[in-house]
């Protein structure tokens, strides 16, 4: 097997994110090769071209899907599948989503088991934790309250596009004007912001040379209040008066009410959402959504989960996983804009939050305060820094990190809190099974696994770990 070499093969499972593994049989007859496919489903047969070739790794790229899955028991939904890498499951039933999730997620928890001792090798199914399963979303579609679009083409020097990126491409950019994991107002959006800049004939920004105008149009839309933020994110290498864009905006019929059109200036040359300057072109920079009856405000860069309705049972479940913290001193690491923090303060004695995003931090603070809490404090700066200066010990820990988990550092000062509990909820499973490995070095063991699947027809899932110490 050499690189550029093409082959045909069935998908035999996918291992997450979204690894699909196909083993080929060498011309000499030796023992199959297992070969690492991306962005295909269990049960495709597939035509791909092998670009990595190691010692112990080989990897392909997908050129073309000759028959479908058994799984893909559903019709596409929008007109960008399978191109779009948006939701690549859209076609598979969506009890199947979950159970290839769930599967995903036991065999990386149950890896790291093994690696750190609590599970032995040789007897898998003694395992001492217990495996709840999946709980789906309410919602497989219009789920999500936010969305990053990008400007760019489809093809070098087409005319401009705004959507998500190709599957699998750095640079391509399909107009994906009929998106189904967000509300239609969103589509309304993003139809009348790209009309607008075709007839302007605005140049978007070019990553590689860093010239050109429009980066990316962020909308933001709460799923109980259906307030909607806009954000039109450009470089500040022209000047362009968006008045007459924010008049069409104001005149779209939409379900949802426009509280803020905002114009973010962004010069980064990281191809990254942020801003070095933010005009308020109408309305105001926040909106309101409601969780599990609190009221919380969000901004442009706010963290906040992306599916609202997913997020009460994500909740409801890490509640049920922390029990009763009464008389507790709670941690809440990496606490975003505050929110399982909040939903912890009725039952604390006091909740203290760190979060490095200072905006989500002023955030939590209003929050807090409107939502009459005032057992709650929020401060600013990296976990890995700020715990060493906080007075307060905790008695329960609550970490709910990024996607590429804890710092080693920042997890050994929170395993030397010597809690008897803690709650860590993940959005990246790999990145969980990475960091359990060190927790159960440091004295804990994996009590209850459960997994929530907050992004439909998606390769991502959440999972909550509850751990006590041994």
């Amino acid at each position: 097997m050499k690189k550029g070499q093409i082959f045909e093969g069935i998908i035999e499972t996918v291992e997450f994110p979204n690894k699909g593994i196909v083993r080929v049989q060498e011309a000499d007859g030796a023992e199959s090769v297992r070969v690492i496919v991306k962005n295909g489903m269990p049960g495709q047969k597939i035509r791909f071209q092998i670009n990595k070739k190691r010692k112990n790794r080989c990897e392909g790229r997908l050129l073309e899907v000759l028959e479908t899955s058994p799984l893909e028991k559903n019709s596409p939904v929008c007109g960008q599948f399978p191109a779009c890498g948006g939701c690549m499951y859209q076609t598979m039933a969506y009890e199947d989503q979950l159970q290839m999730k769930s599967r995903q997620v036991q065999d990386l928890i149950e890896d790291a088991l093994v690696r750190s001792g609590q599970v032995k090798a040789d007897a898998p199914d003694q395992a001492d934790y217990i495996f709840e399963g999946i709980q789906g979303s309410p919602m497989q579609f219009g789920y999500r309250n936010k969305m990053e679009f990008s400007f760019g083409d489809a093809v070098k020097d087409g005319p401009l596009t705004l959507g998500l990126h190709k599957k699998g491409s750095t640079y391509d950019v399909l107009t994906t004007a009929d998106c189904k994991i967000v509300h239609e107002d969103f589509t309304k959006i993003l139809g009348c912001v790209l009309a607008y800049c075709q007839e302007e004939k605005l140049p978007y920004y070019r990553k590689m040379s860093h010239e050109g105008y429009l980066r990316h149009l962020l909308v933001r839309r709460a799923q109980t209040t259906g307030e909607i933020l806009v954000n039109l994110v450009t470089s500040s290498q022209v000047e362009h008066d968006f008045t007459e864009l924010v008049d069409r905006l104001l005149k779209l019929e939409l379900e949802g009410k426009l509280t803020g059109i905002l114009h973010i200036i962004n010069d980064s040359l990281a191809d990254v959402v942020q801003s070095d300057e933010t005009r308020i072109l109408y309305g105001q920079d926040y909106f309101y959504e409601t969780i599990l009856g609190l009221k919380f405000k969000i901004s442009p860069f706010s963290f906040f989960q992306t599916n609202s309705l997913g997020a009460e049972v994500l909740y409801t479940a890490a509640r049920n996983y922390i029990g009763s913290t009464k008389d507790m001193t709670v941690f809440d690491l990496y606490s975003g804009t505050g929110t399982i923090a909040q939903i912890l303060a009725d039952v604390s004695k006091k909740v203290i939050g760190v979060e490095i995003v200072e905006e989500a931090v002023e955030a939590a603070r209003e929050n807090a305060v409107l939502n009459h809490l005032d057992n709650c404090e929020f401060i600013a700066g990296d976990v890995l820094k700020v715990i060493d200066d906080v007075e307060d010990k905790p008695d329960f820990i609550v970490l709910d990190p990024p996607r590429d988990g804890i710092h080693p550092k920042a997890l050994e000062k929170i395993i030397n809190y010597n809690v008897d509990q803690m709650v860590y909820i993940s959005c990246k499973p790999s990145s969980l099974a990475r960091d359990l490995e060190m927790l159960i070095a440091g004295g804990y063991r994996l009590e209850r696994v459960q997994c929530v699947d907050m992004f439909p027809n998606t390769v991502h899932v959440e999972t909550i770990c509850k751990l006590v110490r041994k």
